[in-house]
């Protein structure tokens, strides 16, 4: 994890970078699909859900949230749904990018833009976000 400073032109920017955003997405979904059959189970997205903190950030402190275990598992399972567009049960990567893109979004409108400092982890969205406008800064500087 790092401090971050970061606000909504950032991870807008990301999201509008359709190699940077693509790639990100598509290497995200090939680390979930365990079997490579192209399409995510609910068992497969569990771990990447529940990375998510909705728990944390909607419902108190992330060590012991409010809910119990049958309530949280339906809120996994409803933030699964979001994602399977068709209900098969699946999620194929075009449901992956389109949620992700709007997930992505409305953490963007949720910061606005006035920038302020973020714990992010490595490797996620917004770390991605931010590693990707700083090379834009540097390559500005240096011209």
């Amino acid at each position: 994890m790092s401090v971050e400073l970061l606000d909504g032109t950032t991870i807008l920017g990301f999201i509008e970078d359709e190699v940077a955003f693509n790639t990100l997405i598509d290497a995200r979904f090939a680390s979930l699909d365990s079997d490579s059959d192209g399409k995510l189970t609910y068992a497969e997205m569990a771990k990447e859900l529940m990375s998510l903190r909705v728990l944390g950030s909607y419902f108190g402190a992330m060590d012991e949230p409010s809910l119990s275990h049958d309530e949280a598992a339906q809120l996994y399972q409803g933030l699964f749904k979001q994602f399977d567009k068709d209900g098969d049960g699946m999620v194929n990567l075009k449901e992956f990018k389109m949620e992700m893109k709007e997930v992505m979004l409305a953490v963007a409108h949720g910061l606005g833009f006035v920038p302020i400092q973020m714990v992010v982890e490595e490797g996620s969205f917004l770390k991605r976000a931010v590693e990707r406008e700083l090379k834009i800064q540097v390559a500005g500087f240096s011209v």
